[in-house]
């Protein structure tokens, strides 16, 4: 390991992230008994500007009133190019002591960030805020992914990361179909086999993107969370979507719509084959070190000390799980 060492955010249960417009106080109440690990009440996309207003209002009440139980509990502010932001900050954190969090949208440089530390390290010290408020920051522009490691070391409130694809296909100019989805002409085509056929093999145009934020986020000690995916009637497609990212790391992922609770729930949450796995790789480890061996053979393959913090990893996830 590096003697650089880097501080780890602080842990929450982060499998589905659930997306409430502020200005529906019905889906509002819905929310709260869903399953998502973690609901943001949004005031920026989901929002019509004639209706920012009493969104933000909604939101107080709903924060204060409604039986929130375990979950974590987040808003999406407007964007610092807007002038709605500063009112959400401080009219929601000011009156809402049950928030945990706040949702920072199309951060592109880390001084997006510190802006909205400095307004609400002072609103704590001023009501005397005994919660310290968690960042989640949104990468959704070509600006905030180029930046995105100097983002990820902006400030110590900083816990999560989620990628936007929506709004970073527009700033890339990708020509994109579904959000969240593919595109049959981002595939390369083989060669011809000896009777002249060639397959097209479709590719992803998020793998870049997604990978670049994944090792920002745990370079610094972040969640990395993945976006929405747009067509939630395609439980397959969102499926794919989110086995993708969690084989690659990703701790959770958006549900858009209620329906895609359970399948993030399900497809974040280690296995109970490969909890049983990882524990008998600490096993075989644990015997190893006992002979005095640095490496043993399991099931056919190599295992050795970085083998140990993957299976301790996956352990500590699946138990975390189980509170």
């Amino acid at each position: 390991m590096s003697f650089t060492l880097i501080q780890q955010a602080t842990p929450r249960l982060h499998r589905s992230e659930l997306a409430v417009p502020g200005s529906n106080p019905t889906f509002m109440e819905k929310s709260a008994q869903s399953a998502a690990d973690v609901i943001f009440l949004d005031l920026e996309d989901a929002v019509a500007p004639d209706d920012k207003e009493q969104a933000r209002k909604n939101i107080i009440q709903a924060l204060n009133e409604i039986d929130w139980g375990s979950k974590t509990m987040m808003i999406r502010i407007n964007g610092l190019d807007t002038h709605y932001m500063y009112r959400d900050v401080v009219d929601i954190v000011e009156a809402c002591p049950r928030l945990d969090m706040i949702l920072i949208p199309k951060v592109g440089v880390p001084q997006d960030v510190y802006a909205i530390d400095v307004l609400v390290t002072q609103i704590e010290q001023a009501k005397k805020r005994e919660k310290k408020l968690g960042f989640e920051v949104l990468i959704e522009t070509a600006l905030g992914m180029a930046n995105v490691e100097a983002i990820a070391q902006s400030s110590k409130r900083l816990e999560a990361m989620s990628f936007g694809v929506a709004d970073y296909a527009a700033s890339c100019r990708t020509r994109s179909t579904v959000i969240g989805g593919v595109n049959p002409d981002y595939s390369v085509l083989t060669d011809k086999d000896e009777a002249g056929n060639r397959e097209t093999h479709w590719q992803d145009p998020w793998l870049f993107a997604q990978q670049r934020m994944l090792v920002a986020c745990r370079a610094y000690g972040l969640r990395p969370i993945d976006g929405p995916f747009g067509d939630f009637s395609d439980k397959d497609g969102y499926l794919s979507a989110a086995r993708r990212c969690a084989a690659a790391g990703y701790e959770g992922k958006w549900a858009i719509h209620p329906s895609q609770i359970e399948l993030a729930n399900e497809v974040f949450t280690p296995s109970e084959k490969e909890v049983e796995k990882a524990r008998r790789i600490l096993e075989a480890m644990e015997e190893a070190a006992k002979a005095g061996r640095g490496a043993v053979a399991l099931d056919g393959r190599l295992i050795d000390i970085a083998s140990i913090r993957m299976a301790e990893a996956l352990i500590q996830k699946a138990d975390s799980m189980k509170k």
